[in-house]
């Protein structure tokens, strides 16, 4: 109560002979005002000042900035997510053209170190280097040239297995399916492919193809359709043989011949006699000898009887062929 008489202020009236409060001019209120607004005004920009050294206070522009690059992390994030679906859709299709298209045109599959092979030499990401998200961005560059590589390369197979389509036709009339001889009751069938016993040594020795032991006269049978070759017997220990290529990288030999019925330069088709099984070159006894050869390499024979065969048959005829025993030749 004393501290507000004290600030109100009184003058002494003559006409009234009394005390009167001191009424308060509005200028002086005014220029109150605006010294209060002034001090407070400054003192508030040293505050900012002082926060904003701190670090506590930010422009808006970094604080956009700031959100756009999280929203940026976040998209690189789902791209990458994209990507890695993209290599694994990549890599379905691969298994499917090696196991499905490429096996059934018998084409050798694509392995995977050279359908998803990198660039090499020198460091194609280092412009992405000395950033804050370097490694994303690095490794999102990595799996598009990756993607990009693998489409290239499937791009080329599903070519290669166009072009083979119209020769469809052809290739499953080259490919040699069917026994060389006349084989009803499957006894013909005398020494498989594999390790064997030599009949003049008795060495174990490895026999690259199949004997069919037979008359001599029997008539033998192109086992596909092809170009005779050879019909000679200047083949070591073969005695007349005749070799046919059925073009497809497939090529058959038939040795130890007692008489030909084709030429060299002859077309022939499956199941043409070509031959009479005999017993000339380096043979035990009169049987005809057969291998087949794809790209050059000799192959077991009996892997192309299984479509002309029962199942019940063509196993029986599997398990004569593995039989150790003693070759003709």
């Amino acid at each position: 109560m004393e501290d507000k008489q004290r600030k109100q202020k009184y003058y002494y009236d003559p006409e009234t002979l009394s005390y009167r409060k001191v009424a308060k001019k509005p200028f002086k209120k005014l220029v109150q005002f605006f010294l209060f607004f002034v001090a407070s005004a400054t003192a508030g920009m040293f505050f900012f000042f002082f926060l904003n050294q701190a670090g506590v206070v930010r422009n808006t522009n970094e604080i956009v900035l700031q959100r756009e690059l999280d929203n940026y992390k976040r998209d690189y994030r789902d791209f990458q997510n994209r990507l890695d679906r993209t290599v694994e859709a990549l890599e379905n299709l691969r298994q499917r053209d090696n196991e499905v298209y490429r096996l059934y045109f018998e084409m050798d599959p694509i392995a995977e170190e050279q359908y998803y092979a990198g660039f090499g030499g020198v460091n194609r990401y280092k412009k992405y280097e000395g950033f804050s998200n370097s490694e994303l961005v690095k490794e999102v560059a990595k799996n598009l040239d990756v993607i990009e590589k693998a489409l290239v390369n499937q791009s080329r197979s599903l070519d290669d297995i166009s072009e083979m389509l119209p020769k469809r036709k052809e290739y499953l009339e080259a490919i040699p399916t069917i026994q060389p001889v006349m084989n009803e009751n499957l006894r013909r069938m005398a020494s498989g492919y594999g390790w064997r016993s030599d009949p003049f040594t008795k060495v174990r020795k490895f026999h690259y193809g199949m004997d069919f032991s037979a008359p001599v006269g029997t008539p033998i049978f192109a086992t596909g359709n092809g170009v005779v070759k050879r019909a000679d017997q200047r083949a070591s220990g073969l005695g007349k043989h005749i070799r046919i290529d059925h073009g497809f990288g497939y090529v058959t030999l038939y040795g130890h011949l007692s008489k030909y019925n084709v030429r060299r330069g002859q077309k022939v088709k499956r199941g043409d006699i070509i031959g009479y099984v005999g017993n000339t070159g380096r043979s035990l006894g009169s049987h005809l000898h057969y291998e087949v050869f794809k790209n050059g390499k000799h192959v077991n024979p009996i892997d192309f009887y299984a479509g002309t065969l029962s199942a019940e048959d063509y196993e029986i005829l599997q398990q004569r062929a593995e039989l150790y025993n003693q070759s003709l030749d």
